[in-house]
């Protein structure tokens, strides 16, 4: 199998944006997995994942969606009044630039998984 390019030894700015927006995900992703969670604080909790993670270098921005439905039918489930949040509760979209190249990676639900995947490289 060929490669697209030869590789030079030096990523591309597109490939360091791609590497930007995988290091964001797993940020967010590892950093927030477990917090208490409930109807009342998912707001604040999305509005401060959005913060911390546009602090990172080359962030431009961060939107963070928190699905209440499953949310809410987690603490039905459950014994308590809030569940600790899980990728399945997530919709999450990241804007990346880097030396003129913007990256557009979200991750939601596929097939039970949250999964993350670049959208957009221009």
């Amino acid at each position: 199998m060929a490669l697209a390019r030869e590789w030079t030894g030096m990523p591309t700015d597109a490939e360091r944006a791609c590497f930007e927006a995988g290091i964001k995900f797993g940020s967010l992703y590892h950093q927030f997995a477990g917090t208490p969670i409930s109807p009342a604080s998912a707001d604040s909790l999305a509005t401060a994942m959005e913060e911390a993670i546009e602090n990172q270098p080359y962030c431009e921005s961060v939107t963070v969606g928190i699905r209440m439905g499953e949310l809410a039918d987690a603490i039905e489930a459950g014994s308590a009044d809030y569940t600790e949040l899980t990728g399945a509760f997530l919709d999450v979209e990241l804007t990346i630039a880097y030396e003129g190249t913007t990256v557009i990676a979200r991750m939601e639900m596929e097939d039970g998984y949250p999964l993350m995947r670049l959208d957009e490289v221009r």
